[in-house]
């Protein structure tokens, strides 16, 4: 297990059924000694009623205390054998299911890693839990079959033989009824992949959708839409209830035959055996000897048929593992045939006409924020595109190389939990006066003087201990921490205020000088800073040029951003003011002051 802690391997994902031989293989000896003794485990179940038949005919029966003494010593050890032997088993296979749970949860998380930004594209956070705990859960404990599931075979095989030499006739039916109970439980656990595979995928969109709900619930109060999404989750979780009962209908049949099935197979054995030791076939102690064989035979029946209910589950669930293991980021690394610009160079988008000069602050400016944003997509490469970077097409460079010189800061950005320190800091690990330099430039050194250990205290997942302007200043004080060759932000100022975006808007510029810089934005006191402004019109540049240059000609951009100031042109109040923009198209909750 330390050595999957250090490095998973590579899984097999071709199908489920080579994961989990992925799985196996990767621990094989732990594997085999699980199914070693698994196999003598339950071998030696079938010695005590052997040893009590002796004991029987050869001891009790002829009076001999002293023979009698002897067998039930060995019974004794056997016992004690037995005993020791189901201890290490149970050690050993819990190791086995722990190192395929470790094992499968660092390649999930290692996948998480390297889908990146177009995870979210793909799944939801719901989903990603359901694979990383409920798939790998079940998957761990399919694993379980190779102990008890070899010994089964092992112990049927030895039941018998040891049957056949008190009785063919009784060795004949046990070998023809086992398999009899195993075809009667197998269309069961066909359909059991179905709908087991139903209810999986419905059980991770309702998980998607409670975090989006939890995600989302201040906004949701603000715009009375709570009780909207609470019924669709109502709806959601009485189909999945439904869905539910079906997996539970299902697999309540087949550990009832579990049970069942195995105990009526002992009860036809035990009379056929009755009925031969009155006619004399056999003896006594031969006759408690059929009826311990036919008792132990419950054991590896039931932990077949167990085993078959668990590989059928754990199928499902790794179809799931392999789906999202087989996942590829937008832009894959291993189709790289050029080498990164080896030194600044303009960054190009054919598709809007945005051209990032080296060194530069760059604004982005349309009616339709979505559109701002797919240029930056496009720039950073987390979508398909022609975009070069110097004379390169940037698609063409090693992704590592990309993400090493160019960031993109989303307003949206996972924060994680940790101390403020690490949360903004790591893994640049910047000393002490750097980081009050990038909190500066993000206006947010107010928020490290109201928390109660300064940047040691906690800061939780997503920021929800922290004001969603609070939260957007430490998502900006981290972008301009990592201090990339090439920093695109996306709407950093949407969530402050007026005075705090001017002071953001100064600082940005300050901070960022001599670094190429894009912004996405239509505020007027940061594209005011910008030293180039792109106007967009349906995802194309209309017009560029200076921010005063593009009010004086362009009548469109002048209505677009200058909502906090005097329009000549634009719309007026009674008093002759210009709308107030500091809580335009913003929820009350959002926009945050300085706090």
């Amino acid at each position: 297990m330390k050595d999957s802690i250090m490095d998973p391997g590579t899984p097999d994902c071709r199908s489920a059924a080579r994961y989990l031989w992925w799985l196996i293989t990767s621990q094989r000896r732990r594997v085999a000694a699980g199914a070693l003794l698994g196999s003598a485990w339950m071998a030696c179940l079938a010695l005590p009623p052997y040893l009590l038949s002796r004991a029987i005919d050869d001891g009790l029966e002829q009076g001999q205390w002293s023979v009698l003494v002897g067998w039930v010593a060995a019974l004794l050890g056997v016992g004690v054998l037995n005993a020791w032997l189901a201890i290490m088993r149970h050690r050993t296979m819990t190791k086995v299911r722990m190192d395929a749970a470790f094992r499968s949860a660092q390649v999930v998380v290692r996948q998480a890693t390297r889908l990146g930004g177009a995870l979210p594209r793909r799944l939801t956070a719901g989903e990603v839990v359901t694979i990383g705990f409920g798939d790998v859960a079940v998957i761990a404990s399919t694993l379980t079959i190779t102990g008890p599931g070899v010994g089964a075979v092992l112990a049927y095989v030895v039941v018998a033989a040891l049957l056949l030499t008190v009785s063919p006739l009784l060795a004949v039916v046990v070998l023809l009824g086992v398999p009899l109970l195993a075809l009667l439980v197998g269309p069961l656990l066909g359909r059991l992949q179905g709908v087991e595979a139903t209810y999986r995928e419905h059980q991770g969109g309702l998980a998607a959708r409670f975090t989006d709900i939890v995600g989302g619930l201040r906004v949701l109060n603000g715009i009375g839409g709570k009780e909207v999404y609470a019924e669709r989750y109502r709806r959601g979780s009485r189909t999945l209830q439904a869905q539910g009962y079906r997996v539970g209908a299902v697999t309540s049949w087949i550990q009832a035959l579990g049970i069942g099935l195995p105990t009526l197979f002992l009860g036809a054995v035990t009379w056929l055996a009755a009925r031969m030791a009155a006619q004399g076939v056999i003896t006594v102690g031969e006759l408690v000897a059929v009826y311990g064989y036919a008792a132990v035979l419950v054991v590896p029946v039931s932990a077949l048929i167990e085993g078959g209910y668990d590989l059928s589950r754990g199928l499902v669930a790794a179809r799931r593992v392999v789906r999202f293991l087989a996942m590829e980021p937008c832009s894959p690394t291993g189709d790289a045939v050029s080498d990164e610009p080896g030194h600044p160079a303009a960054l190009r988008d054919p598709a809007s006409g945005v051209e990032v000069t080296p060194g530069r602050l760059t604004a982005v400016v349309s009616a339709r924020p979505a559109e701002s944003a797919t240029v930056v997509d496009r720039l950073g490469r987390f979508a398909e595109s022609a975009v070069t970077w110097g004379e390169i097409q940037l698609a063409e460079i090693d992704l590592t190389q990309v993400r090493r010189r160019i960031v993109v800061a989303d307003n949206e950005a996972d924060l994680f939990a940790g101390p403020l320190r690490e949360v903004i800091s790591a893994p640049w690990d910047r000393d002490e006066e750097t980081i009050g330099r990038g909190l500066r430039a993000a206006m947010a050194q107010d928020i490290v003087r109201a928390l109660p250990d300064g940047l040691d205290s906690p800061v939780d997942a997503q920021g929800r201990n922290l004001s969603g302007g609070q939260r957007q200043r430490i998502r900006l004080a981290r972008a301009l921490l990592a201090d990339p060759e090439i920093l695109l932000a996306v709407e950093p100022t949407s969530a402050v205020d007026a005075h705090t975006e001017a002071a953001i808007a100064t600082r940005l510029y300050a901070a960022r000088a001599d670094r190429t810089t894009v912004v996405t934005s239509t505020s007027p006191l940061l594209l005011d800073q910008a030293d180039t402004v792109y106007f967009l019109v349906d995802g194309s540049v209309a017009d560029s040029g200076s921010h005063r240059e593009l009010l004086a000609r362009q009548p469109g951009y002048r209505r677009l951003v200058s909502r906090g100031a005097p329009d000549e042109d634009g719309p007026h109040d009674e008093d002759g003011e210009g709308p107030d923009r500091s809580d335009e198209g913003i929820a009350p909750t959002d926009r945050e002051g300085v706090r």
